[in-house]
């Protein structure tokens, strides 16, 4: 034996270790917070853990930022024992600089490191992350194995299907990931081209579960409950990944929790809940980000909280217009107490 084959072989059986944890953790709750940019910071993402959340993924994290120690990047970095087990994503396109960021992210309070293949926004696309490694197999080969091989913690990939309909790699993907030693792989079941548009095919993410044997999310048009379990039931996926519908609405996860569990979906959250978290969640983004900067990045939370509630677009235009903390607190109260006490449809 090589000793080339000699260490994928030992990498690969490091990962069938590793993700025997993973596998553990999804079986024991397979609902999965998706890494948003801008929005899946520490305080949203102990909200979502606390409301049924089984694992949270941080925002994408820029490898170059956090090799030249970028402050706002390292304060990214932050976490909360509540929000355990968490995953930190990372993207680029240097081996180098992945290996170097996946050293320095894994000595911190993380459980897993997730590099992000998948991302169709048109800067990352540019730098050859992302959604970039679709269309080479043997770059997106080299960046997990640099990754696996300085982590300190195991590591997991998200992934599209492809480029385009045209180019669908994701069991290829998918198997390279597993034969590096990634321990579990995270299926966004639309192609790059697609975007967030379109249908999701989950088909797809059934193929790449039949394919490795290592643990699959699937990801993609999960807007409800049943949709979750409908994924799950359809796919056999492991875990099921939550993305837009959490968008002032992370009592999604309480919902699926649930009704995974006994079949029966518990009633929206009163507007009292409503009311706390909000509040709760503007305090957190205070703390961790000072005043000005917190107000600032919760004013698209606040306005998805307050969606289809009545008044809800006064509110929206008031709330814009405020920067201090005790301001938008007392908006938020006043906004509240103008509606009678009781649970809103969502």
């Amino acid at each position: 034996m090589s000793s080339q084959t000699f260490f994928f072989n030992f990498i690969s059986l490091s990962g069938i270790i590793r993700a025997m944890s993973l596998h553990a953790i999804l079986k024991d709750n397979p609902l999965v917070l998706a890494p948003m940019a801008g929005i899946t910071d520490l305080p949203f993402r102990r909200i979502c853990k606390e409301l049924g959340a089984g694992l949270v993924f941080s925002e994408m994290l820029s490898v170059e930022a956090l090799v030249r120690e970028h402050r706002r990047t390292k304060s990214m970095l932050h976490t909360d024992p509540v929000e355990r087990p968490v995953v930190f994503q990372i993207f680029g396109s240097k081996p180098e600089s992945m290996a170097r960021a996946a050293e320095i992210v894994s000595r911190g309070e993380v459980d897993f490191i997730d590099i992000n293949m998948g991302c169709p926004v048109p800067k990352v696309l540019k730098s050859g992350a992302g959604s970039a490694l679709l269309k080479d197999l043997g770059l997106a080969k080299e960046l997990m194995a640099a990754v696996v091989s300085a982590s300190l913690v195991p590591v997991t990939v998200k992934i599209r299907l492809g480029w385009d309909a045209g180019n669908i790699v994701a069991v290829d993907l998918a198997k390279a990931a597993e034969a590096v030693g990634v321990a579990a792989v995270t299926v966004h079941a639309r192609t790059k081209a697609q975007g967030f548009s379109g249908h999701a095919d989950w088909s797809m993410i059934k193929t790449v579960k039949q394919a490795v044997g290592i643990p699959v999310i699937g990801n993609g048009d999960v807007r409800s409950a049943a949709d979750a379990k409908r994924m799950m039931d359809e796919t056999g996926c492991h875990g099921v990944m939550i993305g837009r519908a959490i968008q002032g609405y992370p009592w999604i996860f309480r919902e699926a929790k649930q009704y995974l569990e006994t079949g029966l979906v518990p009633p929206p959250p009163s507007l009292e809940e409503r009311e706390a978290v909000m509040l709760r969640h503007l305090r957190d983004m205070a703390v961790l980000a000072g005043e000005t900067i917190g107000v600032r990045e919760m004013r698209k939370h606040l306005c998805w909280y307050t969606k289809g509630l009545p008044g809800g677009a006064e509110f929206r235009t008031r709330i814009n217009a405020l920067s201090r903390v005790d301001d938008v607190q007392q908006e938020i109260r006043d906004f509240f107490m103008s509606m009678n006490a009781g649970p809103v449809c969502h």
